[in-house]
């Protein structure tokens, strides 16, 4: 990049300089802060909450951060009390083989909740300690942190800023966003973050260590693991090397200290995880018509219906082409009538023809150089949302999708090269500075409006990109424009599962995929009617319906995809929109989950057994919530697969009931209407009644599946389906608990109620044991009730 080639050279130089006598180390304590001086840079450690500690230096120690702000936090780090106390050699992570006494102080040890920081007094370095004195991270002995000074493209100066680490050799790396690399497990791996289309940068690193490092900048950055002692963390600019280190150690404790700081999730309406029916592109308003009585006559379940972009007359402003949509509101009143729900496409790029574009141009609100509002401007934020969004939002579309938000800077006039924020004046600062922070404020804007303006509507935003914080604004992703074909289809559930181990909970992917292998021009997709294509499509939807959020969507040559498109594989697919339907009482759990405590619904095996390496590398296997584990298949024509069943528990075949030893590889049997899934033991797994859209029958009769073989336990959630009434209160909450030793399904006492709750329910249990099935039928009228067997 441009703006950095003035100083290579000479920091080129310098870096191969001898290294000058090591300067005295001086550690202190201004409040709550401890100060590290070794005549190279100034560290500051700050302590956020118990194993989360703030690392921020720069050369004269005067920065407050890599950047001046930092919006992904709800709840910036507030430096809290902190212990410091003298060490000596062991236990503090000081390599003591050199042959010097120990006797005297070798270093000083912050210690927070279960994590130690050891601060060596003879080089400034940190080292990272487990509560068993393990070593999780360290820095390098010899430049561990480094600041190649630059200019930015407004005349200020900053760094190019490189942190170094020796890693644990034996660990698995995972996080940092989703990613089309097909590679599962970083350990190994250089990882480029900067906002891409299919190409998500998230600065959340995890390790099996049992820690996470959140990369605490905006800048384009760069992890590089490739040599095995060696782990850089590099962003282009910055004001200082700013990352928290999250001490676990489970995956799950990460996530939450995560989302404690940047801010929880929201429930999303409940109709938001039923089907998502979309297509690049209906052209009117009678295609939405005419794809949703297709799958009401058809007794196929299906919840929202997506119209893609062009439906504009102009881009960025809210009037609808006449000629596909001439009345509006009565296709609105249609679809509700046939309780069909709406989202539409909205982009932060403006038509250089539309009102809007004019209004930003004026006002000097627009990104230098683009047709893109600034997101990080208020008063920009205020103008795109009174023109655009607060209109179709009161027409009565119940969900908006923010296409293009990376953002994707698409003129003619454009170069390939130039296709970044780099040099380009926000509101906020430098581009260079906040190159991933667009989908963040353009999602912020959006959702804070929306509930200014509709409490009683839960927002639902699908946005393309994402950075740190996004999951607080009621906000999934996708995985972008993507080709299709088995091995793009592979690559989509490695990034899946990574943007999980981000602390991401809503994800999901183009089921099909976007484009054609052979992309054409103008591109186009592939028919439904092309058998090659039927098969990927099948396993595609299977996968897709164990993804956190159920949605097809893609370019078709013969301008169809919904379920009935694919010929005399419709039959397996509505068994499978069924299914997901059927999953409905366990899903919303599983979201009330995310919400309360912070928990992860896709979920790689890692996630779970962290200490087991045997599923670092396994990139194709996940469980959905804590009962099921899900095996998608991902070759053409292949109708068995591996299998790696995890933990010393029994599993058992979803399909069949058969009971299978846990930590075995087995050989799933998977011909084309079937996805390998199982059931854990201890499982308790609520089945509601099949239903075409998810409101139809939320609190009907119940089938409760325990799977025997260990204690399990579950919570049924029940509120009013949408606005955020829930978070005043009104809800209701049914715990679950089966205890293996004396066969008994404790059904607990309701906790809670909300206007509308059926009070009086009928449960089936059906207990699962080795092929057997043991069912017995209970009526619940909120009071605790046990079923035994």
């Amino acid at each position: 990049m441009a703006y950095l080639a003035a100083h290579r050279l000479a920091v080129l130089l310098s870096l191969a300089a001898p290294v000058a006598a090591q300067a005295a180390v001086e550690v202190t304590q201004d409040r709550n802060v401890v100060v590290v001086r070794n005549g190279a840079d100034v560290l500051k450690l700050s302590v956020c909450a118990d194993g989360v500690v703030r690392v921020l230096a720069s050369p004269d120690g005067k920065a407050s951060g890599a950047s001046p702000s930092q919006p992904w936090f709800s709840k910036p780090c507030e430096a809290q009390a902190v212990s410091l106390t003298d060490a000596t050699g062991a236990g503090t992570g000081v390599n003591t083989a050199s042959g010097e006494g120990v006797s005297a102080a070798t270093a000083k040890v912050l210690t927070t909740g279960n994590l130690r920081v050891s601060i060596s007094l003879k080089d400034g370095t940190l080292t990272f300690l487990a509560p068993d004195d393990r070593i999780l991270l360290q820095e390098t002995g010899e430049r561990p942190r480094i600041f190649e000074p630059l200019k930015l493209s407004d005349g200020s100066p900053a760094y190019k800023v490189t942190a170094r680490f020796h890693p644990v050799l034996r660990q698995g790396i995972y996080g940092l966003g989703q990613h089309q690399s097909g590679q599962f497990n970083y350990h190994g791996a250089t990882v480029r973050l900067a906002q891409a289309n299919a190409d998500i940068a998230h600065p959340l690193m995890m390790s099996t260590e049992g820690y996470g490092l959140l990369w605490n900048t905006a800048s384009a950055s760069t992890l590089d693991t490739r040599f095995p002692t060696e782990m850089t963390l590099e962003a282009d600019v910055g004001q200082a090397l700013d990352y928290l280190f999250i001490y676990g150690p489970e995956f799950d404790d990460v996530v939450a200290r995560y989302r404690d700081m940047t801010g929880a999730a929201p429930l999303f309406p409940r109709w938001a995880y039923g089907l998502f029916q979309s297509m690049d592109r209906y052209g009117s308003g009678q295609e939405l018509l005419d794809v949703t009585k297709r799958y009401r006559d058809g007794k196929a379940p299906l919840d929202v219906i997506v119209q893609d972009w062009r439906w504009w007359s102009r881009m960025g402003d809210p009037e609808f082409r006449p000629d596909g949509y001439p009345d509006v509101p009565g296709l609105l009143k249609t679809l509700n009538e046939r309780k069909v729900h709406t989202m539409i496409s909205m982009w932060p790029l403006l038509s250089k023809s539309s009102q809007i574009h004019a209004m930003m141009t004026e006002r000097g609100w627009l990104v230098p150089g683009t047709a893109l509002y600034d997101p990080t401007n208020k008063d920009a934020a205020d103008l795109y949302w009174s023109h655009f969004g607060s209109k179709l939002l009161d027409q009565g579309w119940d969900a908006f999708w923010l296409d293009g938000s990376e953002p994707e800077l698409h003129l003619p006039t454009m170069a390939e090269t130039d296709r970044t924020l780099n040099g380009r004046k926000l509101a906020i600062g430098p581009g260079e500075l906040y190159g991933n922070v667009f989908p963040l404020s353009h999602v912020a804007n959006v959702s804070d409006r929306w509930r200014k303006q509709r409490d009683d509507k839960r927002v639902f935003i699908l946005s393309r990109s994402s950075f740190a914080g996004v999951q607080r604004y009621g906000a999934a992703s996708w995985s972008g424009d993507i080709l299709n074909g088995f091995p793009v289809f592979q690559r989509q559930m490695q990034g899946g599962l990574n943007f999980a181990l981000s602390g991401m909970p809503y994800w999901t992917t183009d089921i099909g995929g976007y484009y054609q292998g052979v992309l054409d021009n103008p591109p186009r997709g592939p028919s439904s009617e092309d058998p090659a294509f039927q098969e990927l499509y099948v396993r595609w939807y299977q996968f897709g319906v164990f993804n956190p959020l159920f949605r097809t969507h893609g370019k078709r040559e013969n301008n169809r995809n919904d379920i009935f498109a694919y010929g005399d594989k419709t039959p397996i697919l509505l068994d499978y929109d069924r299914l997901r339907y059927r999953l409905m009482p366990y899903i919303y759990g599983l979201a009330w989950r995310v919400t309360d405590k912070a928990d992860t619904i896709m979920r790689p095996l890692v996630m779970d057994w962290r200490t087991d390496e045997r599923t670092w590398n396994i990139g194709d296997q996940f469980s959905f919530g804590r009962a099921l584990m899900v095996a998608p298949v991902t070759n053409a024509g292949q109708t068995s697969r591996q299998v790696f069943l995890p933990g010393t528990a029994p599993w058992y075949d979803f399909w069949t009931g058969k009971k299978l030893a846990g930590g075995q590889w087995i050989d799933s049997a998977a011909p084309l209407k079937t996805i390998p899934l199982f059931a854990k033991a201890g499982a308790i797994l609520p089945l509601g009644a099949a239903v075409e859209y998810a409101d139809q029958d939320p609190q009907g009769s119940l089938e409760l599946r325990v799977y025997a073989g260990a204690d399990g336990a579950f919570e049924l959630y029940d509120d009013a389906g949408d606005s955020y009434a829930y978070e005043r209160g009104e809800r209701a909450v049914t715990p679950l608990a089966w205890s293996d030793g004396t066969r008994r399904l404790s059904i607990g006492a309701r906790v809670g109620s909300f206007p509308g709750l059926v009070k009086d329910r009928t449960f089936k249990v059906v207990l699962i044991d080795g092929g057997r099935e043991r069912v017995k039928t209970v009526r619940y009228d909120g009071g605790a009730v046990e079923v035994g067997f």
